[in-house]
């Protein structure tokens, strides 16, 4: 770092989560004089319905370059990216990238800095499910594998990295940045009137979201799932939040009568973070096959049953309240919980609200040795 300029950060968001990690990041930069961070939206997932909402609860500006690269097959949208974005860096060359999580654009970006010789930064590195099928866990490995800096959650993805040969001195452990999201907008999630405008007990009702390919592609599985719901929802309210993979599913397998006959499973559009936040910390149990939900669920000590074989997360697992569930056992698993055999758990090491300070710090410290 040379004395008296400022650095410029481009941080890359492409879907809805990736803005979660990088706001705490971005107004901890901006409170700084020695960097500049500007926002990238690649456009890979775009809600234009939510957009401005989604970019007010955050308190983000309008992004500093919005690529429009919007969806298609994952080489369409990573070669889409990469081509969007390595013009922007030719106007717009950055001292540094930083990439969050592991969609198609955060393996594409890494790859148009790594080609141009700027150096990434890799937000939430090291995750691994060990599941090669799933196309996050490539992007999450070749991520990892050209970053030069690599900012861990766990110290579980420490190991992973150290296992794969990665040089000690390129990773950093700072914790997870989704609980500094959480507790930025803890306000407004505990203002919120989801929960009320539902009618809904606090502690008595279920939280439900899936969409995994796995879960809702295939016609049998999700009839199974569903039927499962149905009689659950019979002893205690469920509310599913239903994803548009998975409301594509249902349509198309006709499997909304299975829905239709449960008075007390109520299905929602997707809801925004704050209000869907403002039913999970409120509710008895949340039935999931995503990602962060795992994490939020083991800060708030709430049970999260988790519809897959593996998670690039276990130490929500091996520490926090989450439980990876089969299939068939999912009605049993629900019964169990209502009848308060719940999972005990705590909330991992540096899961708590400083991760952005700690990331700042790093990345400056890297800068000053250049």
């Amino acid at each position: 770092m040379v004395p008296g300029e400022v650095t410029t950060i481009h941080l890359i968001a492409a879907a809805r989560p990736n803005f979660m990690k990088i706001a705490p990041l971005y107004h901890a930069l901006s409170a700084e004089l020695w960097c500049e961070p500007r926002i990238v939206h690649t456009g890979q997932h775009y809600d234009s319905n939510m957009s401005d909402a989604f970019f007010s609860d955050l308190g983000l500006p309008h992004p500093h370059h919005h690529l429009g690269v919007g969806s298609g097959t994952h080489a369409e949208q990573t070669g889409g990216v990469m081509v969007a974005y390595e013009k922007v860096c030719f106007i717009d060359r950055p001292d540094w990238i930083v990439v969050a999580g592991d969609v198609n654009s955060t393996i594409a970006c890494a790859l148009v800095g790594a080609k141009l010789l700027i150096p990434v930064a890799h937000l939430e590195a090291g995750l691994r499910s060990g599941d090669r099928s799933m196309p996050e866990e490539i992007n999450r490995i070749l991520t990892d594998a050209i970053s030069a800096l690599l900012w861990t959650p766990s110290q579980d993805a420490n190991e992973n990295l150290i296992a794969e040969g990665v040089a000690a001195e390129k990773i950093d452990f700072v914790g997870n940045i989704m609980i500094d999201s959480y507790a930025m907008l803890k306000d407004k999630i505990q203002a919120a009137r989801t929960t009320s405008t539902l009618e809904l007990i606090p502690g008595e009702f279920g939280v439900v979201t899936l969409h995994r390919p796995s879960n809702v592609d295939h016609r049998e599985t999700l009839r199974s799932l569903l039927e499962q719901l149905a009689q659950a929802a019979r002893f205690i309210p469920l509310v599913f939040a239903v994803h548009p993979r998975t409301r594509k599913s249902i349509d198309e397998f006709g499997l909304q009568p299975v829905l239709d006959s449960a008075p007390g499973l109520k299905c929602v559009e997707p809801l925004g973070y704050v209000e869907f936040m403002n039913l999970v910390e409120r509710s008895r149990f949340v039935l999931t096959d995503s990602g962060g939900v795992q994490e939020e669920t083991t800060y708030l000590g709430i049970p999260c049953i988790t519809l897959r074989d593996t998670t690039e997360r276990p130490v929500t697992v091996t520490i926090g309240t989450n439980e990876l569930v089969r299939h068939e056992d999912l009605l049993s698993r629900i019964r169990g919980i209502v009848d308060h055999h719940m999972k005990q758990g705590a909330v991992p090491k540096l899961w708590d609200g400083n991760t952005a300070a700690r990331v700042v710090a790093s990345l400056r410290q890297r800068c000053a040795s250049q």
